[in-house]
């Protein structure tokens, strides 16, 4: 093997990397001695700002294969042929916790798929649910702060946590969920993944669909109980990202199929309540689950932060024949996501390899930090101009959006669409097992016996008011688990 010199971060040779350059052997040490302070200087730098959510997480790369033809439904190029193979990059992670914390702790689940299509990078960023704690983007930072630390003890607080949800029925769907075994994941190979919100598809007619995006395990669904995903936080805190790391290096690639729902306007229009909810799921009933392709992975990155910590994914990243949703939330996450990749990692991050398009980029971006390319050589950097070649492609073009309404206003989110509890009920009854029921409600309660303080018993008796309107059996078991007595006569007169 070629032996490779020791240099400074500029490449002059350095020999002596253990000893600081002192006069005398016991004397001060010289300013001179640039590479002491050049490797303090940047390892007090190593650290790039934890991501605000998703902070802990892991990924690795692999392939996209197209097993079914939809181009009748879209024009993208990744689905243009069955065999086409596309490469991606897909990070798992906890939305919650920070970077240091369990893999095993209850939260819902980051499943953020880039895709390196030749129209351009195409991030499908969602979650190992299909539905969400809120439907309008103005209530997530509110949110996530009843799930991070107590401003006050810096602890986790399920007074925060369920004041918020029993002020917010739109999270039951979602809460549930989360206190099944689905919060506990036994390890990202053994879970599902969605786009969660509604997207569009176009094809080449130019006629748009909507659709949502569904990723299923082909390992098998595989969850912790409460109890044991709290024995794994003390057993190996890193147990997920290491079974993904081994399954790899054992040449067990782990696999999921795309399928996908479809919706057209008509039906939309036709829909028992608001089709771009993201509290909301589409039955599979009525709008049955299409094969697309699989997704393999079967690379683990070579170094951890370079692909996995500066990952940046946006939902804004769409390409040709897939486009957004008047979905609330997504449309802010188009702002934010981008926003948040500019602060921690720079306003050029999408020049960083893992982010970066493999096929040829042109605009009139320059400067700013983490500028890693040419910077545009000696091309302009405005246009119109007299000098370079680029043009604009008319067949881009996406076709226009008709708007329901030119009237611009504070809309209640709920207004004719305030239904929270029947989805959660059918959940509850149609789709958990009995044993998962049971788990369900060990885990609330477990959580709940958690809210403290004088504002304890109206915060109880106000999440308990939307279990009972879920299913009556529910609440009732909660209740019972909580240790209060409840009149079963009067639930009846009332709900």
């Amino acid at each position: 093997m070629e032996k490779i010199k020791l240099t400074t971060a500029g490449g002059r040779p350095y020999y002596d990397y253990e000893n600081t350059m002192t006069i005398g052997n016991r004397g001060l040490a010289l300013l001179q001695d640039y590479y002491l302070h050049e490797d303090m200087a940047h390892f007090n730098r190593e650290r790039i700002p934890e991501r605000v959510v998703h902070a802990k997480g892991t990924g690795a790369f692999g392939t996209f294969t197209v097993t079914n033809d939809i181009s009748k439904h879209t024009k993208a190029k990744i689905f243009s042929e069955i065999g086409k193979q596309t490469r991606l990059f897909l990070r798992f992670s906890q939305v919650a916790g920070e970077k240091g914390s369990a893999d095993s702790e209850r939260d819902p689940r980051g499943f953020a798929i880039k895709f390196y299509t030749e129209d351009g990078n195409w991030d499908l960023v969602g979650n190992n649910t299909p539905v969400f704690f809120i439907k309008d983007a103005k209530k997530f930072s509110h949110f996530i702060h009843t799930q991070k630390r107590d401003p006050k003890t810096n602890c986790k607080n399920p007074t925060m946590v369920w004041d918020f949800w029993s002020l917010n029925p739109e999270s039951l769907h979602q809460v549930m969920i989360l206190m099944s075994n689905r919060g506990t994941p036994f390890s990202y190979r053994h879970m599902n993944g969605f786009g969660s919100h509604t997207f569009s598809l176009i094809n080449k007619s130019n006629e748009r669909l909507w659709v949502k995006f569904h990723f299923k395990t082909m390992q098998g669904i595989k969850n912790f109980t409460g109890k044991e995903a709290a024995e794994m936080r003390g057993i190996d805190p890193d147990q997920a990202t290491r079974d993904l790391a081994t399954a790899i290096a054992n040449k067990e690639f782990p696999k999921w199929a795309m399928q996908i729902q479809i919706m057209n306007d008509e039906e939309a229009h036709a829909f028992k309540f608001n089709p771009f909810d993201l509290t909301k799921v589409w039955s599979h009933k009525d709008f049955p689950l299409i094969d697309v392709g699989i997704i393999e992975l079967n690379q683990i990155p070579d170094n951890y932060f370079r692909d996995v910590e500066q990952a940046a994914f946006a939902p804004a990243n769409v390409v040709d024949g897939i486009g957004y949703s008047p979905d609330k939330v997504l449309q802010a996450r188009l702002l934010s996501y981008p926003d948040a990749h500019r602060y921690r990692l720079g306003v050029n991050y999408e020049q960083i390899p893992v982010n970066k398009c493999p096929y040829m980029t042109a605009n009139y971006q320059r400067d700013g930090n983490m500028q890693m390319g040419d910077n545009g050589g000696n091309n302009p950097n405005y246009r119109p101009n007299s000098f370079d070649d680029i043009i604009t492609d008319e067949s881009y073009k996406e076709p226009e959006i008709v708007l329901e309404s030119n009237v611009a206003d504070y809309f209640d989110r709920n207004a004719n669409d305030n239904d929270h509890y029947t989805q959660p009920g059918n959940l509850y009854r149609e789709t958990l097992k009995e044993e998962d029921r049971q788990h369900l409600i060990s885990n609330i309660v477990e959580s709940m016996n958690g809210i403290a303080g004088e504002m304890r018993t109206i915060i109880i008796d106000r999440q308990l008011c939307h279990f009972f309107r879920v299913d009556m059996k529910f609440g009732l078991a909660v209740a019972k688990g909580l240790g209060i007595i409840i009149d079963e006569n009067k639930l009846e007169r009332n709900y």
